[in-house]
């Protein structure tokens, strides 16, 4: 795979990097330390679980970065009420943290099999609430489950942004009249991906932003067949630093120089963020 030739623009921003996950455990700050030579100023850092969010927490302000608090719905199997209670306890113990920009990973995820789908929507419900309570927007988890999630936006409005976004260019637009971005990563990068780089090119510039969900979803160049893998050929990792790579692609399905996207991108995850901006523009986000 050829990997996209990238000039550094003035920033890009990964709106969601699980940064303190088990795979980077080893290097974590020499991963930073390399995003930010590529060009990727600040990260966001959702928990999905109470176990991480001193995790987060603390790998936010070592690197400058930002954070989020929340139950992912793949956890909510284990979950109980108390940590509905931790999580509501966390976020008020951080509300005058400036690096604390949202509620997340929280949602609803209707592709795993085996998930109790009547508890992933009361944990969706009340950490919506737990988010209006709060004044903090959400990142939320989408698979199969836009219409469940747009539901209860409606009864229970916050803004934010609906990572990995992979709905229909309808439920996209709902989205978008709710006041929420739709994330965009590594998928774009693959030329099978035809709605979700079909959503990429016709939603309003506005309405995107950039991530990576590293070390997940790595894009193309990184990507190994189970043939390949089999050959001995291993699986690249995902990295923030695959960011500006990832926007490059995404540009040129728009047609746009790669630093309008980047400055856009930025704007948006701003917009969606609001506490993110003022780190921008007090400049201790990067």
């Amino acid at each position: 795979m050829i990997i996209p030739d990238v000039e550094t623009p003035s920033m890009w921003i990964d709106t969601h990097c699980h940064l303190d996950a088990g795979e980077f455990a080893r290097d974590t700050d020499a991963v930073r330390q390399r995003a930010r030579a590529a060009g990727v100023l600040h990260c966001v850092l959702p928990a999905v679980l109470p176990a991480n969010f001193e995790a987060v927490r603390a790998l936010a302000h070592r690197h400058a970065d930002s954070y989020a608090l929340g139950i992912h719905p793949l956890c909510t199997g284990e979950a109980g009420e108390e940590d509905l209670a931790l999580l509501d306890r966390a976020l008020a113990a951080a509300r005058d943290d400036p690096r604390l920009v949202a509620v997340g990973e929280i949602g609803l995820d209707y592709f795993v099999p085996g998930l109790d789908a009547a508890k992933q929507e009361y944990f969706y419900r009340e950490q919506l609430r737990l988010a209006r309570r709060h004044a903090l927007p959400v990142l939320l988890h989408v698979r199969r489950s836009a219409d469940g999630l747009l539901r209860e936006l409606r009864r229970t409005p916050v803004g934010g942004i609906a990572h990995a976004f992979n709905g229909s260019l309808q439920q996209a637009h709902e989205f978008v009249k709710l006041g929420l971005r739709l994330g965009f990563g590594g998928t774009v990068t693959y030329e099978r991906a035809l709605q979700i780089r079909r959503l990429a090119r016709e939603l309003p510039l506005e309405a995107l932003v950039l991530e990576t969900d590293a070390p997940d979803i790595p894009p193309r160049w990184l990507y190994r067949t189970a043939e390949e893998r089999a050959a001995g050929q291993p699986q690249g990792r995902n990295e923030p630093g695959e960011l500006p790579a990832i926007g490059a692609v995404l540009a040129q399905l728009r047609g746009l120089p790669v630093d309008e996207l980047a400055a856009a991108t930025t704007r948006n995850a701003g917009e969606a963020l609001p506490r993110l901006a003022a780190l921008l523009a007090s400049g201790t986000g990067n």
